[in-house]
């Protein structure tokens, strides 16, 4: 069951065992809250490591995890501004209270994973680049079509040890032009990721649908492969 709790003025909701061994945070949207049980429940049945999901649900889902602005995407003049804020709140108040609440060994990088969808996918890829307190990244279909993310991705480097893509064999097949940029931009990123990586440490998993199809079982892969 999903437990819902206030940290720091945001809602946050956990699933998983009383004794985690794998901490794993998720960006979402309040469009995804009745999926998160479902996620959840096909991560235990993917992987038996205990984990503890901590889902913070974001009020406004452009502005907190564009990290820069795209009118593309929004044209909301907040859009690509607040990243960092979202960022501080899961370094500064957020792993701080689980450490309190479960343990240091919980908020060690060695057992931390931040993931997403799509937006919570790019900000999950993004915030890599800020800071090494996450092991893994789970990006499940990534809007890296953002403009700019080629040259940024070449600029910076992630700091996460794994890092997990995916890709719908669909998503790129729209009308859009801007959108249909994401094949080619999330495949010329991973192979920038071979080139720093191991092979055994980063892949890109395609699957079956568009963007929309399936999303609490493609989250669920990604941290079940992290978690392994």
């Amino acid at each position: 069951m999903i437990k819902e709790t206030n940290i720091g003025g945001r809602t946050c909701r956990f699933f998983g065992s009383d004794k985690p061994q794998r901490l794993l945070i998720q960006l979402s949207a309040r469009h995804e809250n009745p999926n998160l049980e479902k996620e959840a429940r096909i991560l235990c049945d993917l992987c038996p490591t205990p984990f503890l999901l901590v889902a913070i649900e974001l009020e406004d889902w452009m502005t907190e995890l564009m990290p820069w602005p795209d009118s593309n995407m929004s044209r909301d003049p907040m859009a690509g501004k607040r990243a960092p804020q979202t960022l501080d709140y899961i370094l500064n108040i957020l792993l701080p209270k689980l450490e309190e609440e479960y343990g240091p060994h919980i908020t060690n990088p060695q057992n931390t994973i931040l993931g997403g969808y799509s937006l919570g996918g790019l900000f999950s890829l993004w915030a890599s680049t800020q800071t090494d307190r996450f092991l893994c990244i789970a990006a499940a279909s990534p809007s890296v079509w953002i403009k700019d993310w080629n040259h940024f991705s070449k600029a910076y480097l992630p700091m996460a040890k794994r890092i997990y893509l995916s890709l719908g064999d669909r998503e790129e097949h729209v009308k859009n032009q801007a959108i249909g940029r994401v094949g080619d931009c999330l495949r010329d990123f991973f192979r920038l990721l071979k080139e720093t990586l191991p092979e055994t440490d980063c892949t890109l998993f395609t699957e079956s649908g568009n963007h929309f199809t399936d999303n609490p079982a493609r989250l669920a892969r990604a941290f079940s492969w992290c978690m392994k």
